[in-house]
This record gives structure tokens, C-alpha cells and sequence, in this order.
């Protein structure tokens, strides 16, 4: 059985059960491995021999990472294969975010306002969140109908 979407393109109803089965497995992962990082960044701040908060900062870091990269890819057109200084420049600033996320607990660490064995577990949930990210980009960065931009 065969149906059209919006640009009149067909396709079989397997393609799309198999696309919506793509996209819900991804949804799910990249569920899975916030919750994760999450997980760890909290446990960082809440377990009894650890009791401080300070590491909670890098939740601005984490909202902060894909605003850049996201401007950029409204600014820039994509019909040019060749990298405008647009996009170096978002990838240059989300880098210095994500940097400055690795940096902070350890800083913190340094100043003694936190143990280091909760730094150890906030850098493992910076990890895990970042790869997340990461993974959403490249799962629904795209331009196709499977693009995050469509949301």
C-alpha cells in the first residue's frame, strides 16, 4: 500500500513504520542517557558524604551548549557545502561552554568547596549529558522530514 507526504513523494507503509520506529528508538536513548547523566550529577550533590550543591551551576552550561550552534543554523544557509564563519563561530563558543562545564567542578573541587569524588561524579554526568546532546544533533540535525527543526 503506498502513500504520499507532504512534497507528494511516495512511499510504502513499511517505510513509514519503519521510521517512526527509528525515531521513537532514538527519542528513547537519548531519554535514557539524560536521565543518566542527570543521575549522576545529582548524586554528585546528594549523597550523604558529598551534601553540597554547588555543582548544580552546570545546568546553566547545559542549556547554555546548543543555543549557539542552534542560531547558527538559522542564520547560515545550508546550500553552501563550504563552513561560513557563522558556524566556526558556534562551534567555537558551544566548545568553550562545554569546556567551561568540565572546569567548573573542578575548580570547585580546588577551592574545597566540594569533594573530589563528587567532582568525579559530576564530570561522568557532564560526559553522559554532552554525549546526549551530541547525539540529538546528529540523530535530528539533518534537513530531512527526521530534523529536530520540524518540532
Amino acid at each position: 500500500m503506498w502513500c504520499s507526504d507532504w512534497r507528494g513523494v511516495n512511499h510504502t507503509l513499511t517505510d513509514h513504520a519503519l521510521w517512526a520506529f527509528v525515531s521513537f528508538t532514538a527519542l528513547i536513548s537519548l531519554s535514557f542517557g539524560g536521565a543518566i547523566g542527570l543521575m549522576f550529577l545529582m548524586l554528585g550533590c546528594a549523597l550523604p558524604i558529598y551534601n553540597e550543591y554547588w555543582p548544580l551551576f552546570v545546568l546553566f552550561f547545559y542549556v547554555l551548549s546548543p543555543i549557539p550552534y542552534c542560531v547558527a543554523r538559522r542564520l547560515v544557509d545550508d546550500t553552501d557545502a563550504m563552513s561560513s564563519a557563522c558556524k566556526e563561530l558556534a562551534i567555537f563558543l558551544t566548545t568553550g561552554v562545554v569546556v567551561s562545564a568540565f572546569g567548573l567542578p573542578v575548580v570547585f573541587a580546588r577551592a574545597n568547596l566540594i569533594k573530589w569524588g563528587a567532582c568525579a561524579l559530576v564530570l561522568t554526568g557532564n560526559t553522559v549529558i554532552f554525549a546526549t546532546i551530541l547525539g540529538f544533533f546528529l540523530v535530528f540535525g539533518s534537513n530531512d522530514d527526521f530534523s529536530w527543526q520540524q518540532w
